[in-house]
């Protein structure tokens, strides 16, 4: 199940999450100012076990000096609903059981507002994953660069194509753990 990080001991959970996932991998630290919404993934046990991040993206972001997001025609007529992915992490021991919940995570908070596109600087074997076996719509921006301890691939990610045909994409969780169908929740 995926949820909103609401509270301190969310956010330490979501700290410690994401920072054992960056120093295991050998990534730099990068705390952000400035976000738009923050989840985290809980097992049925009460584990934390995984995290993403949402942040304002503009043509002053950052990311703008790893890849040109901000001079790319759809990012351009979509000006004001596009957002940045950061933070993507699931501890290892759970590798490949909870990307579906990070995913409905930001389709969930994209629909609700109203987004177009995510903007992200993905791992080669996630940027992979995410197109081939989530059939998440998406356009690399550049070939792979290296960024911060990794070589990572800049890449827009369609999430208003997903959130408007929740029928094509069985892996989409509510935050309660309800399916997508394709006549609602159940």
């Amino acid at each position: 199940m995926f949820k909103r990080v609401e509270n301190e001991l969310e956010m330490a959970m979501f700290n410690g999450v994401w920072t054992t996932v960056w120093l295991e991998k050998g990534y730099d630290l990068e705390f952000s100012e400035r976000i738009l919404e923050r989840y985290v993934v809980v097992t049925k046990e009460g584990y934390y076990v995984g995290t993403t991040e949402i942040k304002p993206f503009s043509s002053g972001s950052s990311i703008n000096e790893i890849a040109a997001f901000d001079r790319h025609p759809a990012v351009m007529q979509a000006e004001g609903a596009v957002a940045e992915i950061d933070k993507m992490a699931v501890l290892q021991s759970y590798r490949g059981h909870f990307i579906s919940e990070l995913l409905s995570a930001l389709v969930d908070f994209g629909e609700k507002n109203k987004l177009k596109y995510y903007v992200a600087l993905l791992e080669p074997v996630l940027q992979r994953a995410l197109r081939i076996s989530f059939k998440i719509p998406m356009e690399k921006v550049s070939q792979k660069v290296f960024y911060k301890g990794d070589y990572v691939v800049p890449t827009i990610l369609n999430v208003e194509e997903v959130y408007n045909h929740k029928d094509r994409y069985s892996w989409i969780t509510s935050p309660q753990g309800a399916v997508y169908t394709g006549a609602g929740t159940i």
